[in-house]
């Protein structure tokens, strides 16, 4: 069975900044911020939620479909993902624009700043999700404010099941949009930083937005997960990556693993059990989609 992966494809030019940044700004001069950072390194890989969901999860041996737009420039794009065997059947391509494009650089204690810029990403609306017999379920990652939206309306009325992970997207909503969503998903995932956020805006806590859906996960980075059903919390434990290498792209790795137990109807917790060991695998790697998997080890 299929998931739909609804998010972004996107270039990611990925540079090392061997210092802190926190060496580098000073707090009493903000007002004023004018910093530049030596990188020596330098890298593009293939991005994007869309694409690293959909990656994690090919590799888990599920069948994601992103739903994403390329600009003029995605024609490799289109290529990686005939060459790992991922359906580009929801993947529109438009011609007055570029693929969406992120710079991320990464300081020594693996703090990242990200600059983004959409591009063809503003028109992911146009693609729609409907009812189809071999799609069992789906995602609402970050994308264009009106794909996230009209996604999340779209499945509901398929009676797909989803789960609506606001990633970076969550501060262009205020409360009242992300409660809609909430009461649209069947899931609800984000991070401890956007969990605050989440529940500032909508003013309902964690134990609260777990029962209006089926769980709610709250992704601690190194500490593990918090798993949330029903208003009872369960604490998921980290597990402990061989090196730390890269953090781009775990966050997506382990919402692969996320939809692969969803999609075999685990249980929440051992759902993000798994995505918690993908996302120490992928974090001894460089770049979102360059790690291997070996299903025997984990378990699947």
């Amino acid at each position: 069975m299929a998931a739909v992966i609804c998010g972004s494809l996107a270039f990611d030019t990925i540079m090392n900044f061997e210092g802190r940044f926190a060496e580098q700004i000073l707090p009493d001069q903000l007002h004023i911020l004018n910093v530049s950072f030596l990188v020596p390194s330098l890298r593009r890989d293939f991005g994007g939620c869309a694409g690293n969901i959909a990656y994690s999860l090919k590799l888990l041996g599920g069948e994601p479909l992103p739903m994403a737009t390329l600009g003029s420039d995605g024609a490799s794009y289109l290529e990686r993902l005939k060459t790992l065997g991922i359906s580009s059947e929801f993947v529109r391509q438009v011609n007055d624009t570029y693929t969406a494009q992120a710079m991320i650089m990464t300081d020594r204690d693996n703090n990242q700043i990200t600059a983004f810029h959409p591009g063809a990403m503003m028109q992911a609306h146009v693609t729609k999700v409907a009812p189809r017999a071999d799609i069992r379920l789906g995602i609402v990652a970050p994308d264009g404010r009106d794909a996230m939206l009209q996604h999340a309306e779209q499945f509901k009325g398929a009676g797909i099941p989803f789960v609506f992970d606001p990633g970076q997207g969550l501060p262009m909503f205020d409360g009242k949009d992300l409660a809609h969503f909430i009461d649209l998903a069947d899931w609800v995932t984000v991070n401890d930083y956007e969990g605050k956020m989440l529940s500032e805006r909508t003013g309902l806590s964690s134990a609260d937005i777990s029962r209006r859906v089926k769980g709610l996960v709250v992704t601690l980075g190194a500490e593990g997960c918090e798993v949330w059903v029903e208003g009872l919390k369960t604490l998921v434990p980290p597990v402990k990556a061989q090196s730390v290498v890269d953090p781009t792209g775990c966050g997506d790795a382990w919402r692969g693993g996320l939809l692969f137990g969803l999609e075999r109807g685990w249980p929440l917790a051992k759902c993000a059990a798994l995505g918690n060991q993908i996302g120490a695998i992928k974090i001894a790697n460089r770049g979102p989609q360059n790690y291997t998997l070996d299903l025997k080890a984990l378990g699947v």
